[in-house]
Protein backbone atom coordinates (compact mmCIF):
# COMPACT_ATOMS: atom_id res chain seq x y z
CA UNK A 1 0.00 0.00 0.00
CA UNK A 2 1.31 3.44 -0.96
CA UNK A 3 -0.10 6.64 -0.45
CA UNK A 4 1.93 9.96 -1.63
CA UNK A 5 1.94 13.74 -0.99
CA UNK A 6 3.65 16.79 -2.49
CA UNK A 7 6.76 16.12 -1.15
CA UNK A 8 7.18 12.43 0.87
CA UNK A 9 6.08 9.04 -0.24
CA UNK A 10 4.36 6.76 2.64
CA UNK A 11 5.24 3.21 2.58
CA UNK A 12 3.39 0.69 4.70
CA UNK A 13 5.88 -1.30 6.63
CA UNK A 14 5.60 -4.04 8.77
CA UNK A 15 7.99 -3.91 12.07
CA UNK A 16 9.35 -7.31 13.68
CA UNK A 17 6.09 -7.08 16.15
CA UNK A 18 3.99 -7.54 12.98
CA UNK A 19 2.69 -3.92 13.85
CA UNK A 20 1.84 -2.03 10.55
CA UNK A 21 3.51 1.57 10.41
CA UNK A 22 4.56 4.51 7.65
CA UNK A 23 7.53 4.98 7.07
CA UNK A 24 7.98 8.60 5.51
CA UNK A 25 10.59 9.17 2.33
CA UNK A 26 11.05 12.71 1.56
CA UNK A 27 12.30 12.57 -1.53
CA UNK A 28 13.72 16.38 -1.57
CA UNK A 29 16.01 15.09 0.39
CA UNK A 30 17.22 12.63 -2.58
CA UNK A 31 20.56 13.55 -4.37
CA UNK A 32 18.96 13.80 -7.82
CA UNK A 33 16.51 16.81 -6.15
CA UNK A 34 19.55 18.53 -4.45
CA UNK A 35 21.53 18.21 -7.75
CA UNK A 36 18.44 20.24 -9.59
CA UNK A 37 18.58 22.60 -6.91
CA UNK A 38 22.19 23.19 -7.32
CA UNK A 39 22.20 23.73 -10.71
CA UNK A 40 18.83 26.08 -10.15
CA UNK A 41 21.19 28.24 -7.47
CA UNK A 42 24.45 28.16 -10.03
CA UNK A 43 22.20 29.41 -12.88
CA UNK A 44 20.99 32.05 -11.12
CA UNK A 45 24.35 33.23 -9.68
CA UNK A 46 25.72 32.45 -13.03
CA UNK A 47 23.26 35.22 -14.52
CA UNK A 48 23.87 37.87 -11.86
CA UNK A 49 27.64 38.08 -11.81
CA UNK A 50 28.78 36.87 -15.51
CA UNK A 51 29.89 40.18 -16.68
CA UNK A 52 32.52 40.74 -14.00
CA UNK A 53 33.91 36.93 -15.43
CA UNK A 54 33.82 38.16 -19.02
CA UNK A 55 36.12 41.26 -17.46
CA UNK A 56 38.05 38.97 -15.66
CA UNK A 57 38.93 36.69 -18.82
CA UNK A 58 39.85 39.89 -20.81
CA UNK A 59 42.00 41.01 -18.04
CA UNK A 60 43.80 38.06 -18.07
CA UNK A 61 44.51 37.68 -21.46
CA UNK A 62 45.81 41.40 -22.10
CA UNK A 63 50.06 41.26 -21.70
CA UNK A 64 50.10 37.89 -22.93
CA UNK A 65 53.40 37.03 -25.05
CA UNK A 66 51.81 36.26 -28.72
CA UNK A 67 53.63 34.02 -31.58
CA UNK A 68 56.40 36.51 -32.37
CA UNK A 69 57.46 36.64 -29.01
CA UNK A 70 56.13 40.51 -29.04
CA UNK A 71 53.33 41.37 -26.28
CA UNK A 72 49.82 41.52 -27.55
CA UNK A 73 49.85 44.78 -26.07
CA UNK A 74 52.72 47.85 -27.58
CA UNK A 75 54.15 49.73 -25.31
CA UNK A 76 51.55 48.60 -22.49
CA UNK A 77 49.03 51.37 -24.23
CA UNK A 78 47.34 50.03 -27.44
CA UNK A 79 46.97 46.72 -28.48
CA UNK A 80 49.01 46.17 -31.77
CA UNK A 81 47.20 46.55 -35.27
CA UNK A 82 44.46 48.03 -33.30
CA UNK A 83 43.05 51.79 -32.31
CA UNK A 84 41.38 51.01 -29.36
CA UNK A 85 43.07 51.33 -25.68
CA UNK A 86 44.01 48.20 -23.24
CA UNK A 87 41.98 47.80 -20.51
CA UNK A 88 43.69 48.59 -17.25
CA UNK A 89 40.56 47.83 -15.03
CA UNK A 90 37.67 45.93 -13.95
CA UNK A 91 35.62 48.88 -14.62
CA UNK A 92 37.33 50.44 -18.00
CA UNK A 93 37.24 46.50 -19.12
CA UNK A 94 33.28 46.84 -18.44
CA UNK A 95 32.72 49.87 -19.96
CA UNK A 96 34.73 49.50 -23.22
CA UNK A 97 33.12 46.54 -23.99
CA UNK A 98 29.32 47.95 -23.95
CA UNK A 99 31.31 51.29 -25.75
CA UNK A 100 33.21 49.06 -28.36
CA UNK A 101 30.78 45.63 -28.63
CA UNK A 102 27.67 46.69 -26.67
CA UNK A 103 25.72 45.83 -23.55
CA UNK A 104 24.56 42.32 -24.48
CA UNK A 105 27.76 41.49 -25.36
CA UNK A 106 28.72 41.33 -21.38
CA UNK A 107 27.03 37.99 -21.82
CA UNK A 108 28.93 36.89 -24.14
CA UNK A 109 29.38 32.98 -23.62
CA UNK A 110 26.53 32.61 -21.02
CA UNK A 111 25.40 29.68 -22.88
CA UNK A 112 28.60 27.05 -21.89
CA UNK A 113 29.18 28.76 -18.57
CA UNK A 114 25.25 27.66 -17.93
CA UNK A 115 26.14 24.27 -19.12
CA UNK A 116 29.22 24.23 -17.35
CA UNK A 117 27.58 24.55 -13.82
CA UNK A 118 25.12 21.95 -14.95
CA UNK A 119 28.21 19.32 -14.79
CA UNK A 120 29.84 21.12 -11.96
CA UNK A 121 27.96 22.37 -9.62
CA UNK A 122 25.74 19.64 -9.69
CA UNK A 123 28.26 17.37 -9.21
CA UNK A 124 30.19 19.10 -6.62
CA UNK A 125 27.36 19.81 -4.41
CA UNK A 126 26.21 16.37 -4.35
CA UNK A 127 29.42 14.98 -3.87
CA UNK A 128 30.63 17.00 -1.36
CA UNK A 129 27.34 16.84 0.91
CA UNK A 130 27.28 12.96 0.56
CA UNK A 131 31.02 12.61 1.31
CA UNK A 132 30.23 15.03 4.48
CA UNK A 133 27.07 13.12 5.91
CA UNK A 134 28.70 9.77 5.34
CA UNK A 135 32.50 10.22 5.09
CA UNK A 136 33.17 12.64 7.91
CA UNK A 137 34.12 12.28 11.12
CA UNK A 138 31.40 14.22 13.63
CA UNK A 139 32.83 15.46 17.10
CA UNK A 140 30.26 15.67 20.21
CA UNK A 141 29.85 19.72 19.38
CA UNK A 142 28.68 18.52 16.13
CA UNK A 143 31.38 20.06 13.84
CA UNK A 144 33.94 18.30 11.73
CA UNK A 145 37.65 18.27 10.95
CA UNK A 146 38.70 20.84 9.08
CA UNK A 147 41.19 18.96 7.16
CA UNK A 148 38.11 16.00 5.86
CA UNK A 149 36.64 18.91 4.68
CA UNK A 150 40.10 20.84 3.01
CA UNK A 151 40.72 17.08 1.05
CA UNK A 152 36.79 16.29 0.20
CA UNK A 153 36.91 19.66 -0.94
CA UNK A 154 40.19 19.33 -2.94
CA UNK A 155 39.02 15.69 -4.92
CA UNK A 156 35.83 16.39 -5.47
CA UNK A 157 36.35 19.79 -6.96
CA UNK A 158 38.67 18.65 -9.16
CA UNK A 159 36.42 15.33 -10.08
CA UNK A 160 33.75 18.07 -10.90
CA UNK A 161 35.91 20.45 -13.46
CA UNK A 162 37.28 17.41 -14.93
CA UNK A 163 34.08 16.52 -16.40
CA UNK A 164 32.61 19.95 -17.10
CA UNK A 165 36.01 21.26 -18.40
CA UNK A 166 34.72 21.22 -22.22
CA UNK A 167 31.74 23.26 -21.16
CA UNK A 168 34.89 25.35 -19.90
CA UNK A 169 36.88 25.95 -22.53
CA UNK A 170 33.93 27.08 -25.17
CA UNK A 171 32.92 29.40 -22.96
CA UNK A 172 36.56 31.11 -22.71
CA UNK A 173 36.67 30.73 -26.55
CA UNK A 174 33.46 33.02 -26.48
CA UNK A 175 34.20 35.42 -24.44
CA UNK A 176 36.97 36.47 -26.42
CA UNK A 177 35.65 36.54 -29.91
CA UNK A 178 34.14 40.25 -29.27
CA UNK A 179 37.72 40.79 -28.39
CA UNK A 180 39.12 39.50 -31.75
CA UNK A 181 36.64 41.27 -33.82
CA UNK A 182 38.00 44.43 -32.31
CA UNK A 183 41.58 43.25 -33.29
CA UNK A 184 41.22 43.21 -37.06
CA UNK A 185 40.89 39.02 -36.40
CA UNK A 186 38.39 36.90 -38.18
CA UNK A 187 35.87 35.28 -35.78
CA UNK A 188 36.81 31.93 -35.01
CA UNK A 189 33.15 30.86 -34.13
CA UNK A 190 29.51 32.12 -33.88
CA UNK A 191 27.84 30.11 -31.20
CA UNK A 192 28.36 27.32 -28.54
CA UNK A 193 27.69 24.81 -30.27
CA UNK A 194 29.92 25.99 -33.61
CA UNK A 195 32.60 26.21 -30.90
CA UNK A 196 32.18 22.50 -29.65
CA UNK A 197 31.55 21.08 -33.04
CA UNK A 198 34.66 22.89 -34.76
CA UNK A 199 37.07 22.00 -31.50
CA UNK A 200 35.85 18.59 -31.52
CA UNK A 201 36.46 18.28 -35.57
CA UNK A 202 40.04 19.49 -35.06
CA UNK A 203 41.26 17.37 -32.85
CA UNK A 204 38.63 15.18 -31.42
CA UNK A 205 37.29 14.41 -27.76
CA UNK A 206 40.85 14.90 -26.64
CA UNK A 207 40.35 18.72 -28.21
CA UNK A 208 37.84 19.04 -25.66
CA UNK A 209 39.86 18.65 -22.47
CA UNK A 210 42.40 20.98 -23.96
CA UNK A 211 43.25 23.19 -20.77
CA UNK A 212 41.68 20.75 -18.55
CA UNK A 213 44.82 20.25 -15.88
CA UNK A 214 44.94 24.14 -14.65
CA UNK A 215 41.31 24.10 -14.77
CA UNK A 216 40.97 20.95 -12.69
CA UNK A 217 43.45 22.66 -10.24
CA UNK A 218 41.62 25.95 -10.08
CA UNK A 219 38.80 24.49 -9.04
CA UNK A 220 40.04 22.18 -6.65
CA UNK A 221 41.34 25.31 -4.96
CA UNK A 222 38.15 27.48 -5.82
CA UNK A 223 36.33 24.39 -4.18
CA UNK A 224 38.51 24.28 -1.06
CA UNK A 225 38.77 28.48 -0.80
CA UNK A 226 34.77 28.02 -1.47
CA UNK A 227 32.53 25.42 -0.54
CA UNK A 228 34.83 24.15 2.16
CA UNK A 229 35.26 27.69 3.56
CA UNK A 230 31.30 27.97 3.63
CA UNK A 231 30.95 24.83 5.20
CA UNK A 232 33.10 25.27 8.06
CA UNK A 233 32.82 29.16 8.52
CA UNK A 234 28.62 28.67 9.07
CA UNK A 235 29.15 25.86 11.02
CA UNK A 236 31.19 28.06 13.34
CA UNK A 237 29.30 30.35 13.42
CA UNK A 238 26.14 28.10 14.00
CA UNK A 239 28.20 26.04 16.66
CA UNK A 240 30.59 27.80 18.57
CA UNK A 241 29.07 31.81 18.51
CA UNK A 242 25.24 30.97 18.37
CA UNK A 243 24.13 32.15 15.18
CA UNK A 244 20.88 31.11 13.64
CA UNK A 245 20.97 29.21 10.29
CA UNK A 246 19.36 32.59 8.61
CA UNK A 247 20.58 35.03 5.85
CA UNK A 248 22.71 36.92 7.57
CA UNK A 249 24.61 33.42 8.55
CA UNK A 250 24.64 32.51 4.80
CA UNK A 251 25.81 35.92 3.89
CA UNK A 252 28.76 36.34 6.31
CA UNK A 253 29.92 32.82 5.58
CA UNK A 254 29.35 33.62 1.81
CA UNK A 255 31.65 36.31 1.94
CA UNK A 256 34.24 34.29 3.16
CA UNK A 257 34.44 32.20 1.10
CA UNK A 258 34.50 34.29 -1.54
CA UNK A 259 37.57 36.05 -0.42
CA UNK A 260 39.24 32.93 0.43
CA UNK A 261 38.48 31.17 -2.96
CA UNK A 262 39.06 34.08 -4.95
CA UNK A 263 42.68 34.51 -3.51
CA UNK A 264 43.58 30.83 -3.82
CA UNK A 265 41.99 30.15 -7.37
CA UNK A 266 43.20 33.06 -9.46
CA UNK A 267 46.86 32.14 -10.51
CA UNK A 268 45.73 28.99 -11.54
CA UNK A 269 42.75 30.65 -13.20
CA UNK A 270 45.31 33.06 -15.24
CA UNK A 271 47.54 29.93 -16.31
CA UNK A 272 44.01 28.04 -17.50
CA UNK A 273 42.31 31.25 -19.23
CA UNK A 274 45.83 31.35 -20.91
CA UNK A 275 46.40 27.69 -21.94
CA UNK A 276 43.01 27.44 -22.58
CA UNK A 277 43.01 30.77 -25.25
CA UNK A 278 46.12 29.86 -27.70
CA UNK A 279 45.91 28.50 -30.74
CA UNK A 280 46.96 25.10 -31.55
CA UNK A 281 47.99 22.85 -34.58
CA UNK A 282 47.08 20.52 -36.20
CA UNK A 283 47.49 17.88 -33.42
CA UNK A 284 45.69 19.93 -30.58
CA UNK A 285 48.67 21.49 -29.12
CA UNK A 286 49.48 24.42 -27.91
CA UNK A 287 51.84 27.09 -29.72
CA UNK A 288 52.56 28.73 -26.95
CA UNK A 289 52.92 27.09 -23.95
CA UNK A 290 53.79 23.33 -23.18
CA UNK A 291 52.03 22.46 -20.81
CA UNK A 292 50.45 24.44 -17.31
CA UNK A 293 54.05 24.40 -16.03
CA UNK A 294 55.69 26.05 -18.70
CA UNK A 295 52.40 28.80 -18.94
CA UNK A 296 52.94 29.78 -15.22
CA UNK A 297 57.19 30.39 -15.43
CA UNK A 298 56.76 32.31 -18.92
CA UNK A 299 54.21 34.12 -17.33
CA UNK A 300 56.41 35.05 -14.37
CA UNK A 301 59.64 35.66 -16.61
CA UNK A 302 57.66 37.41 -19.13
CA UNK A 303 55.56 39.71 -16.90
CA UNK A 304 56.65 39.22 -13.10
CA UNK A 305 55.02 37.26 -10.69
CA UNK A 306 51.92 39.51 -9.64
CA UNK A 307 50.92 39.19 -13.80
CA UNK A 308 49.26 35.94 -11.44
CA UNK A 309 47.34 37.90 -10.43
CA UNK A 310 45.49 39.69 -12.93
CA UNK A 311 42.02 40.22 -12.89
CA UNK A 312 42.12 39.35 -8.90
CA UNK A 313 39.59 42.15 -8.54
CA UNK A 314 36.94 40.97 -10.89
CA UNK A 315 37.28 37.71 -9.73
CA UNK A 316 37.05 38.70 -6.11
CA UNK A 317 33.93 40.90 -6.94
CA UNK A 318 32.55 38.47 -9.06
CA UNK A 319 33.11 35.58 -6.74
CA UNK A 320 31.92 37.16 -3.98
CA UNK A 321 28.73 37.94 -5.19
CA UNK A 322 28.46 34.88 -6.56
CA UNK A 323 29.21 33.19 -3.41
CA UNK A 324 26.37 35.55 -1.56
CA UNK A 325 23.53 35.04 -4.55
CA UNK A 326 24.56 31.17 -4.40
CA UNK A 327 24.15 30.32 -0.98
CA UNK A 328 21.52 32.35 -0.23
CA UNK A 329 19.50 30.95 -3.24
CA UNK A 330 20.47 27.67 -2.82
CA UNK A 331 19.40 27.51 1.27
CA UNK A 332 16.10 28.71 0.36
CA UNK A 333 15.40 27.20 -2.38
CA UNK A 334 16.42 23.80 -0.32
CA UNK A 335 13.97 25.78 2.55
CA UNK A 336 10.95 26.05 0.58
CA UNK A 337 11.32 22.70 -0.85
CA UNK A 338 11.60 20.93 2.43
CA UNK A 339 14.70 19.55 2.09
CA UNK A 340 17.24 20.02 5.17
CA UNK A 341 19.80 22.87 5.39
CA UNK A 342 23.33 22.30 3.69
Amino acid sequence: MELKSTTKVHRMVVTQGGVMQTQKFNYADSTWFKYILSCGAATVAELATYPLDLAKTRLQIQGEQGLSGRSQVSQGTLIMNSKHSMYRGMFSTCYGIIREEGMVKLWQGITPAIYRHFVYSGTRMVLYENARDQLFTVRPDGTRPVWQAVIGGIVIGGISQFLASPADLVKVQMQMEGRRRLEGKPPRVHSAGEAFLKIYGQGGMRALWKGCMPNVYRSALVNLGDLTTYDSVKRLFITQWGFSDTYWTHGLSSACSGLIGAAMGTPADVVKTRVMNQPTNQFSRGLLYRNSLDCLLKTIQNEGFMALYKGFLPCWLRMGPWSLTFWITYEQIRNMCGTRAF
